[in-house]
């Protein structure tokens, strides 16, 4: 989610579409069909993160992006074509990883359970699986997606940016039937993962005509965001951890938000609003409350209708 992408906010806001909570879902689902789906997942994920400690970020952001583009149908998980370049392409979703996870979950399932079980629905799962794995709250996940058959890159520009005011943030999110309490709850995922500098170098570099750095972020911190991030970065892997624990999922992410040290715009912009300062503060002095919160406004992102017609037997591509 570049800044430099922020001029692009006209396609986003043409192009996105109001999508539905779907009434199909189900909490037991897979009970008759396929029983042992969901441990299969979860063994899938453990073993992703015995590996790579950034899986749980990419996870969560992974099932984030997919939900926000034609709904919860699994399309962020298709690869580009010879004739099309699917979401997977797109400038918000090249650093998106950790895609061999799901697969490896596709296949112990289609062996306990062959064409049963859709990737939308390992994903919501495993995205789930990635936060209680790491700390977090655990939630029983409705199912039932369907796959969708269409991804195109250009739709990742619906994405809401992390150079984003607080009104173009609750317009994305209301777009999708999500209030700004589920803004507020869901911005809580940043406690896990890291960010390359592009996504905030807006904040630590030319911030307006008369200061260079953002004034609502602390001295210090800006320092230290500076040295990794100079003005003209070579580094390509450079950036910083989004909270002070990025393995872990706990509310230090608040915290260091009302301490002025949040990285994207995105975040400080929860501060510029009664109502969402309100829930930050709140998430911040408890953990009991963000992680209820979350997990509520988690089933509810899950439950964007992805109106998909297929499960596919490969997450990477269609159905022939």
């Amino acid at each position: 989610m570049a800044a430099k992408f922020v001029s692009l906010l006209v396609t986003v806001f043409v192009f996105a579409s109001t999508l539905s909570f779907s009434n199909a879902l189900s909490l037991n689902y897979y009970d008759q069909t396929c029983p042992k789906a969901e441990t299969a997942i979860a063994e899938a994920v453990h073993k992703g993160m015995i590996n790579d400690k950034t899986v749980p970020a990419a996870l969560l952001r992974m099932h984030f992006h997919d939900c926000f583009v034609r709904g919860c149908d699994g399309s962020v998980l298709l690869n580009s074509t010879v004739k099309n370049q699917a979401e997977k392409g797109g400038p918000p979703n090249i650093s998106l990883h950790a895609f061999y996870v799901i697969d490896n979950a596709k296949k112990e399932v289609e062996k306990m359970c062959p064409g049963v079980v859709s990737c939308a629905d390992i994903l919501a799962l495993a995205a789930r699986d990635a936060v209680s794995l790491s700390g977090g709250p655990n939630w029983n996940v409705p199912k039932g997606r369907k796959d969708g058959r269409i991804s195109i890159a250009n739709d990742s520009l619906q994405l809401p940016f992390p150079t984003f005011n607080i009104s173009q943030l609750q317009q994305s999110f209301s777009q999708r039937g999500l209030s700004i309490d589920d803004l507020v709850a869901l911005s809580g995922g940043h406690t896990l993962g890291f960010s390359h500098c592009s996504s905030f170098q807006n904040r630590i570099h030319n911030f307006n005509n008369k200061m260079d750095v953002d004034p609502s972020m602390d001295p210090s911190f800006a320092s230290s965001l500076r040295q990794v991030c100079p003005m003209h970065n070579k580094v390509k892997n450079a950036g910083s951890f989004l909270d002070s624990s990025p393995t872990v999922f706990d509310n230090a992410y608040y915290k260091m938000l009302v301490q002025g040290k949040s990285i994207f715009s995105s975040d400080q912009a929860l501060l510029t609003n009664s109502r969402t300062q309100a829930l930050v503060q709140k998430y911040a002095a408890s953990q009991p409350e963000f992680y209820e919160a979350f997990a509520n406004s988690m089933v509810k992102m899950s439950s964007i209708n992805g109106a998909g017609t297929e499960i596919r037997l490969d997450c990477r591509s269609v159905n022939h």
